[in-house]
């Protein structure tokens, strides 16, 4: 099977497109608005651009109605967003927070989870995340869609504070990823959940070369 997707009907009843970049971690981004109300919204099109310094960003897709997403317009208007961390244990908040509600409506009360201060940010993190950046806003890259809701804001980010639970550090000074639980994004309503990993080190790699793969601390 095979379609070109900007000139041919998929042939499958599901678009494979989103199943096919897979697993993908979720962006689970909390915000605050001008006026003081608090955001908590997941998205799928989240990722580490670079480490030094850090860097991440998010895409996020308009409504059908053409307004933009409060985590972006938040995000611009006061110069952060924060990312938590989306377990398996909390699964059910993750998902309760990407419902559509109105603008003035607090996600955290609606998912059940806890505000917890940000030191750098002025928004909240969610308290039982394990892991939480405190990201300050960059810029934001708009790619217009065929569709209102396929066009989309990129926005782009610089990690200014980074907050472990101590619990899921090991004594090599490691996250316990197993003990976390990750849960990522795969096509359809599935999701998957990080509960085993797998070392691999790269043949003949340089000294210098192995410490910036396993990420150790200059």
């Amino acid at each position: 099977m095979n379609y070109a997707p900007l000139l041919e009907k998929c042939p499958l009843p599901f678009s494979p497109f989103k199943s096919c970049t897979v697993p993908r971690p979720i962006g689970w981004l909390s915000t605050i608005s001008e006026s003081g109300v608090a955001n908590l919204a997941p998205y799928s099109q989240w990722q580490n651009l670079t480490f030094d310094p850090p860097m991440v960003m998010f895409a996020a897709n308009q409504y059908p109605d053409g307004r933009r997403k409060d985590t972006v317009t938040n995000a611009e208007k006061t110069g952060w967003f924060v990312w938590n961390m989306a377990t398996y244990a909390l699964r059910e908040a993750v998902n309760i927070s990407a419902m559509a509600l109105p603008a003035g409506e607090d996600e955290f009360l609606k998912a059940g989870v806890t505000k917890a201060a940000c030191i750098d940010a002025p928004g909240p993190r969610v308290a039982e995340s394990p892991c939480h950046f405190e990201c300050r806003y960059l810029s934001t890259h708009r790619l217009p869609g065929r569709s209102t809701v396929g066009t989309v804001d990129i926005v782009f980010g610089e990690v200014a504070r980074i907050h472990v639970d101590d619990r899921f550090i090991t004594e090599q000074g490691k996250l316990n990823i197993p003990a976390i639980r990750p849960i990522a994004r795969m096509g359809y309503y599935d999701y998957t959940v990080v509960s085993e990993t797998f070392e691999m080190r790269i043949p003949q790699a340089s000294e210098a070369e192995a410490d910036g793969l396993e990420g150790r601390a200059g």
